[in-house]
């Protein structure tokens, strides 16, 4: 079975969370009979199609990116229908409005699914004016997966009865073997990290929702390093934060590289998500450290946040935008080496049971076969 993915960005463009999401998804359904493929936009598409170990990746012009919305040209619409004409079902990942033009006017009759993975939060104001492209869209698909219960239950948009009885519920996860079996340990000389130094780790795209302005200021009662890997649009304003401020025990390390991630990830205290909005639909790095068996701290946020990170049985979940609360639970692990290492071994458990590879890969695959078959009247297309 053909399956074509469609997101606005994805590798080798920076990664996010959500190009490692779709990866995963692809990776985990290979071994049940997927071929994916993946169309995407780009600033620079050259080359124009990419061969990975997750599928192939077709590339269009990124004309413009107004509000995060990536834009093409005439050609994206022609590239984009001559794939979707090849596959047996279309996924979409929302939001992209965009996506929404390309399905309206370009796709041929084919069953399309859509994996929610965030409301529309801080652009309000084309909220109002996508809304009535969004819910063509909706109703278009024969079925909506939500990342978890809570995203399903708590969004105004799939707890909407016109599209409710669509959603389903499929967790994001890892395919363990997609990541490199040993990390780089240069990593923490490059950064100033002694051998067995305690430290805690962030790791993402810094970006306004993710929080990190209450880290930096939580930095400030906690007696260990915190490590900020990623770079972004908010990576000047931190870095001010902390001039003016005088911490002296965060640490920038930047972009890293895979075999990077999974020293620092081994090696952590804790793995800390301070997002504090509801743009942090998941989190897909607290999978990763799920996957590692590394306790993790989080703000509730009512999205998927609090469903990989189980509040006292993998870690803390503590209210958004409250740095003593969370130096309190940064603390909590730091001083307390038999509660770090019971949250890491249920964290570890948690992934084996609810976010393997295995588990995404089947009810993924199980889910493209029965749209596949579906009559499509059922879906209301």
């Amino acid at each position: 079975m053909k399956v074509l993915n469609v997101y606005r960005t994805y590798f080798p463009d920076p990664p996010g969370g959500l190009q490692e999401a779709i990866r995963q998804i692809c990776l985990a359904t290979q071994t049940h009979g997927i071929e994916n493929t993946i169309f995407t936009l780009s600033p620079h598409p050259y080359p124009r199609q990419i061969e990975r170990q997750e599928g192939r990746v077709f590339r269009s012009r990124s004309w413009a990116a107004p509000a995060s919305c990536d834009l093409g040209g005439l050609s994206a619409f022609a590239q984009f229908r001559r794939l979707a004409t090849e596959a047996d079902v279309v996924h979409y990942f929302f939001p992209w409005p965009f996506a929404d033009v390309l399905h309206a006017l370009a796709c041929p009759d084919k069953p399309a699914v859509l994996t929610y993975i965030s409301d529309v939060v801080r652009q309000r104001w084309l909220g109002k004016a996508y809304s009535p492209l969004m819910s063509h869209t909706l109703g278009s698909m024969r079925a909506i997966v939500a990342n978890c219960p809570a995203y399903a239950r708590t969004s105004p948009v799939l707890s909407d009865q016109a599209v409710r009885d669509k959603v389903r519920v499929i967790p994001l996860g890892i395919v363990e073997e997609s990541y490199p079996t040993f990390g780089d340990d240069a990593v923490f000389s490059r950064l100033g990290l002694k051998e067995g130094e305690q430290y805690f780790l962030f790791i993402g795209v810094l970006r306004y929702y993710k929080g990190l302005h209450t880290l930096i200021q939580a930095a400030q009662q906690v007696k260990a390093r915190i490590v900020i890997a990623g770079s972004g649009p908010e990576g000047d304003a931190l870095h001010e934060q902390i001039r003016q401020s005088g911490i002296g025990n965060v640490v920038f390390a930047g972009q890293v590289t895979d075999a990077e991630k999974v020293a620092l990830l081994r090696g952590c205290q804790a793995l800390v998500l301070p997002s504090h909005l509801r743009s942090e639909a998941y989190g897909m790095v607290l999978v990763e450290a799920a996957m590692f068996g590394r306790p993790m701290i989080s703000c509730e946020i009512g999205t998927g946040t609090s469903y990989v990170n189980a509040d006292g049985e993998t870690g803390f979940v503590v209210p958004p935008e409250s740095p003593d609360e969370l130096a309190l639970a940064m603390n909590g692990l730091l001083n307390n080496k038999p509660l770090s290492d019971r949250f890491g071994e249920a964290a570890r458990q948690r992934y084996e049971e609810l976010f393997s590879g295995e588990a995404l890969g089947k009810a993924y695959a199980m889910l493209y076969r029965e749209m596949a078959v579906s009559p499509s009247a059922r879906w209301g297309n």
